[in-house]
Order: structure tokens, then sequence, then C-alpha cells
């Protein structure tokens, strides 16, 4: 690779920083991007890069600390509009916003416990926790503490419904939580920049209160929990410093075990890139890494037909006598190259090609900040995954400060696309992610983005998406029917607030999913399912305070239509009133 001779200058060292923070990524891409998130930008010799990370940081010499404990009462009605039942329930929640920003630190925590008390015989109580939470730490100059957490409700078979808002007895629906933290630590040594880090995470998801009677065959296991391990280490040097091009060498290791048939994902990955600036805006890299990544798991106990035979919770049970089996392997060397163009401290763009899995992979990402209040990031993922990795990496990839509404009603659940609160941060979807809750191993391809814009009492916001996986399991395991299968989906949201008054606002929400289940792609018969789902609904919210009291009305429409069926739509109606202490 050629180019002009360019001094290390400031342009061109936050170019090598961009690339050397997309090069951890690339060690685990797909698999845990938040390291490459949370990576210190020290690769440019000691000078940030604008914009280089999603995550927030305080605004010098600004300190701002809030806690806004709250108790809520509110009556859910929910109607089925092809001649179903109405039901109503009440509902009792306790909550916590909270939100910090120093010098060190920034940070923002959402969330809300819900107790819905069902009336008559038809609809049944239900525990119902939500929540989001981020946060940045800067404890000395060199070592940085990062960490997020999440509660929220996702769908869990692919093949069945698609509840949107999640009100009443919802099929096919399972409580969600995951958390993760762990340092960052970067030093010099001359000419060279030294950074590494670890994260440490936890995924947990509980069975579906309700069952999806519609889905026909065998159906798909249960996930249960996993803990997940990853720690990256990188030494780079900027072009011109040492040789006309910039030099990063880079290594990780990713290990996570989840108690469902003793799955285990392991990776090891070791990397080299260059990077070669050929204007003040537009930088040349290429790459070349080596890795080995196997994803195992034990079989599942059978009966005489070949059937799983279940726990009381409904999940597989282990065989633990039978051996180890793999379900994916990859040992080998991969390679890309790529474009990074920076024409502004406002823009970044940053884009490869190359050779991984077996087959073409593209990655990417890209930027823009229009101003302090409007903003846009799209991101171009592939890799070998797990869910609870993916969701953990998702969480990472959310912003420090997030939009949450004001007594949302059916808005905010945090189980599609979050906004962030600036132009800087504007936010990421976990859409692919919880397009459905996968037990097996998949690699992971897709596109998302989003846009954040502020204007005086208004705030939107827009994310849209395709997510693909191709899903591993043993070709010879027992009663599992996975291999084989790709499913796919399609996403986009809508989201505004509008504050009326001091007192009072609005705030609307507007969505649409289609999922592929891919089952038509499976040889075997084992798996049956739709040809394709279909969600969509709005939402619609009025607040009004009264010093410390708030009130709320809300409406919600909603319909799924699954294959060639006829859609179902439902209407709901929320009348609430919230204490703030």
């Amino acid at each position: 690779m050629t180019g002009p001779m360019i001094r290390p200058t400031v342009r061109a060292r936050v170019l090598a920083g961009v690339a050397a923070t997309f090069v951890v990524a690339g060690i685990v891409a797909g698999a845990s991007p938040v390291v490459a998130q949370t990576a210190p930008n020290a690769a440019t010799g000691g000078i940030l890069t604008e914009n280089a990370t999603t995550g927030g940081s305080a605004t010098p010499g600004a300190r701002r600390i809030t806690i806004n404990p709250y108790v809520e009462a509110s009556q859910t009605l929910a109607a089925d509009l092809n001649g179903g039942d109405v039901l109503t329930y009440t509902s009792l929640a306790a909550g916590v916003d909270a939100a910090i920003q120093t010098q060190r630190v920034t940070g923002q925590l959402s969330y809300r416990y819900e107790r819905r008390f069902g009336w008559g015989d038809r609809l049944g109580d239900d525990d119902i926790h939500s929540g989001l939470a981020r946060v940045d730490a800067r404890v000395t100059r060199n070592l940085t503490l990062e960490a997020a957490g999440i509660a929220t409700r996702a769908r869990s078979d692919i093949r069945g419904a698609a509840p949107g808002l999640l009100v009443g007895n919802v099929n096919n629906v399972s409580q969600v939580y995951a958390v993760y933290a762990g340092p960052s630590f970067t030093t010099t040594a001359g000419p060279v920049v030294f950074d590494a880090n670890y994260r440490l995470g936890y995924t947990k998801v509980e069975t579906p209160t309700f069952g999806d009677t519609s889905i026909g065959g065998r159906r798909l296991d249960y996930y249960d929990d996993s803990i997940g391990n990853t720690a990256t280490a990188r030494a780079s040097v900027a072009p011109g410093l040492v040789a006309p091009f910039g030099v990063t060498l880079s290594g990780a290791y990713d290990r996570e075990t989840a108690s469902q048939l003793k799955q285990r994902y392991e990776g090891y990955y070791g990397r080299g890139d260059i990077l070669q600036p050929v204007s003040p805006y537009v930088a040349l890299t290429a790459g070349v890494g080596y890795e080995k990544i196997e994803t195992s798991q034990k079989d599942a106990v059978v009966d005489a037909t070949g059937t799983p035979v279940l726990d009381r919770d409904g999940r597989f049970i282990t065989n633990e006598a039978s051996p180890r089996r793999v379900a994916y392997r990859t040992d080998g060397l991969y390679y890309d190259a790529g474009v990074i163009w920076r024409p502004n401290r406002r823009t970044s763009v940053e884009a490869h090609v190359g050779k991984r899995y077996g087959s073409l992979s593209y990655t990417g990402t890209a930027t823009y900040q229009a101003s302090r209040s409007v903003g846009l990031a799209v991101n171009v993922y592939d890799g070998v995954q797990t869910f609870g990795r993916q969701l953990r990496t998702g969480i990472g990839n959310l912003p420090t400060s997030f939009l949450t509404g004001n007594q949302q009603g059916f808005g905010q659940q945090f189980n599609g696309c979050v906004f962030g609160s600036s132009g800087a941060q504007p936010g990421a979807c976990l859409n692919d992610v919880f397009q459905s809750i996968s037990t097996a191993s998949y690699r992971a391809r897709g596109v998302d983005g989003v846009i954040v814009a502020t204007r005086g009492r208004s705030t939107w916001g827009a994310g849209a998406g395709y997510a693909n996986r191709k899903l591993y399991s043993p070709n010879v395991a027992p009663g599992l029917v996975v291999t084989g299968l790709e499913d796919q989906s399609y996403y986009g949201q809508l989201f505004y607030a509008r504050t009326l008054t001091q007192v009072s606002g609005v705030n609307a929400d507007l969505f649409v999913n289609y999922y592929d289940p891919g089952v038509p792609n499976i040889a075997a018969a084992d798996v049956s399912g739709d040809d394709g789902v279909w969600s969509y609904g709005a939402t619609g919210t009025y607040y009004r305070n009264f010093g410390r009291l708030g009130t709320t009305a809300s409406l919600g429409l909603y319909s799924f239509k699954v294959g060639d069926l006829d859609s179902d739509w439902s209407a709901q109606a929320l009348v609430g009133a919230r204490y703030q202490f």
C-alpha cells in the first residue's frame, strides 16, 4: 500500500485512532463490538478522536446529578377488535429515573417494577421489570470503568406471535435481564500506545409466561442463563511516527458458558493492521488475522420417540453422560481491507470488506453529528454470536444519556430502538437480538441506523434495520432441529415527543416489524411455523403534572398477521397517576 508521506498531524492521528478502535471490533467482529466502543482512543498518541465512540463524556466543568424515585397506579383496558375478549387490569408500580454527569462520570438509569392485578379469571397477575442503565467512569487518566444493564421483555420463538404492545396475556414473550461491567486501561511507551480491557457479563431469560399454541411441530428449547468473559489487548503506532503508515497489533480471548445443555462459546483471536493516510481526510487500511472459534454443547435427554424431555420450567434436560458435540468451528486466517473518511469533526465513515467465516464479510460504521441536538449513526455488522453475547454487545453500544419519555404509558420498553438525548449519541437498536431468543449459536449479519433530532420543544427519533441469522447446532444431536435454519427480520420505529407547556406534553410511537422464520430452508419437517409474521402498531400519550403528582392518558392500536391468516387487531387504553418523591 502506498501513499504520500504525511506527518503525524492531529487529523492523521485521529484517522489512526478511529481505525485502531475499529480493529478491536474486527478481532471479535459481531461477537463483542462493545469492546471497541469502550476501548480508549489512545492509539492516536494521547489525542482523543472527536465523536469516535458511542459512549458519552461529560462536558468539562459540567456537574449534574438527578435522582427521581416514584410510585404509580394505573388502569389498563385491552380489547380484541376481532370479536374477542375485553380485559382490564390494575397496575401498581415503583421506579427511579437517575442521571449523572460530572468531569469523571457520565451515565443514566431508568428502572421500573410493575405488579399487574387482573380482573376476572381470564387475566392472570404478573410481575414485570423494565429498565436500562449505562455508565462510564474515568477513575484515573489511564483507567476507565464501564457498566450497563437491561431488564425488558422479548419475543421467544421466531415462528410464533409477535406482540408489539405487551398488554394483558401476551403469548410468546419472556422476561430478559443482562448486565456487564469491566475496566479499560491505556498507557504509552515512546510512540507505542498500549491498551487493554476486560468485560464480565451475565444474561438471564425466564420461560415464557404464556405459550404460543399456534406453533406446530417440535418446539424449540428455552434459553436459561449464561456468563461471558472477554479480554482484549492492543498495541499501536500512529502514521508518521516510525513509518509513513500506522501499525496495530491486537488480540483477544472470548468465552461464554450457558447452563442450557452446557453450551459453550470459546474464541481466540490475533490480528495485525496497517493504516495509510492518502489525504488529510482519507486513509486506507488492511489487516489479516487468525481466529479459532468453537461453539459446542451436550445432548438433550430424549424419550423413546426421540422427543426431548422437559424439566418443570419447560427447558430441555441435559444428558450429562453425552459427549460434547461441536455446533460450529472455524480455525484459520481471515483478512479485510477498508477505507476511513473523516472530512470534518462531525462526520466519520468506515467500511471494510474481506473474507471471513468461509464467505465475504462486510462491516462498517458511519456517524454524522449535524449539531448538538441532531445526530445519525449507522452500523453494519457480521460475526458468530450467541444470544447472551449479542445482547450484552447491544446494550454496550447504547448511549449513556437516552430518552425515556415522560410517563410514557405504552411507550418505552427498551426492546427496540433506544434514542440518545444529543446529536453526539444518537442511539442504537436492539431489534436484531430481540427478533427472538435463540438457544443456538449463529452467524449474525445486518445493518441498522438511528437518527435523533431536537428542535425547540419537539424531539423525534427514527430507527430501521435488517437482521439475518444462520443458526448452528450439532448435526447428530438428538432432539435438536435448528441446523440449517436461517431467519431474518426487518424493523422500523418512529418516536416523537413534544412539550406543550411547562407541566404537560405528548409522546407518540409508531413501529413495524417483519419476521421470516426461514422454516422452508430446513430439509426435515421437524420444525413447522409460518411463512412470515407482520407486527405493527402505534401509541400516543398525554401527560400533565400537578406539582409532584403526574397524570397520564395513553392509547394504543396494534396488529399482527401470521402467514396468510387474517390480521389480528387489538386496542388498548390506559389512565394512571404517578407521585414523584
